[in-house]
């Protein structure tokens, strides 16, 4: 919006996204969650994986929502609003999609008989179940502690991301009255659409390999899996260079790159390890890229 853009601060951060994803392909150890826990020290301080990422990554939500809310109601609709309610949709999902294969009714769920919330396909959705499913789950969610360093680092890196986006969409981003007709927006947004939904069959598939109180790891089938180890991370990446298209912006752009180098070397690490620990891992799976790389 004229007069109150400040491209100094645009230019840092989309600057400093490209840095960063430069960055993590220098080194030669993946991050110290999840499967690899293992790299850090004993004493290091961690908390439950659905609290982490739950923390980590709610700035990304909530700092775009927060933008959108402070705004009036006439700008609703203009195509900066649509793209950063998007943007929010990738992280809001996350919430929803967290689900156990078990099923209980109301009665079971304020009786306790589906222990600690646990429990999906509900028919109906009440507000009670809607905060247990969005807030409860993913504290009480199953996975390898994370370590608070890394938890703080997340959450620094999506509170700025988040200002950095919001920002540039709301008060910089012009657009033509005929961009929600314009190729870039239209091709951008079936691929934001098309990744997002391969990220959540994906993570499906990760989420149903062990069953309750099972620690071991087993090879990931079905889906994208069948042809690259880094399923969920391809569907990301996907995700980002469509929003980065529909968009047509500097600091939309740099976060795809940084999606592609961080979640790419991610890829890469998950692929090592299976080759490592399976010995009938599929040898013609590749990495990221079906058939590629």
């Amino acid at each position: 919006m004229p007069g109150r853009c400040q491209q100094s601060p645009v230019l840092a951060g989309s600057a400093t996204l490209v840095a960063l994803g430069a960055l993590s392909l220098y080194f030669p150890e993946p991050a110290g969650y999840g499967k690899y826990t293992e790299t850090l020290t004993p004493s290091a301080v961690r908390l439950p994986a659905g609290a982490a990422w739950f923390l980590q990554e709610l700035p990304s939500f909530a700092v775009p929502a927060g933008i959108l809310a402070w705004q009036p109601w006439s700008l609703f609709g203009l195509p900066g609003t649509v793209l950063l309610v998007l943007f929010c949709a990738h992280y809001f999902h996350r919430y929803f999609s967290r689900k156990n294969k078990r099923s209980c009714s109301y009665k079971d769920l304020y009786t306790n008989t589906c222990s600690k919330f646990f429990c999906s396909g509900l028919k109906l959705e009440t507000p009670p179940l809607l905060i247990s499913r969005t807030f409860v789950y993913p504290l009480l969610n199953r996975g390898r502690p994370f370590p608070l360093a890394i938890i703080f680092k997340g959450f620094v890196f999506c509170m700025g991301n988040g200002v950095l986006q919001g920002y540039y969409l709301i008060y910089c981003a012009e657009y033509p009255d005929e961009w929600y007709t314009d190729i870039r927006f239209s091709l951008g947004v079936f691929l934001f659409i098309l990744g997002m939904g391969i990220n959540i069959h994906s993570d499906y598939i990760l989420r149903q390999l062990r069953k309750p109180g099972e620690t071991i790891y087993k090879i990931p089938q079905g889906g994208l899996f069948t042809y690259v180890s880094g399923a969920n991370f391809f569907g990301e990446i996907v995700e980002w260079i469509g929003y980065a298209l529909a968009t047509w912006s500097l600091p939309a752009l740099a976060f795809a790159f940084f999606s592609l180098c961080f979640l790419g070397m991610r890829a890469f690490h998950h692929h090592r390890f299976y080759l490592k620990m399976f010995e009938d891992y599929p040898k013609s799976r590749k990495v990221l890229i079906p058939f590629i790389f």
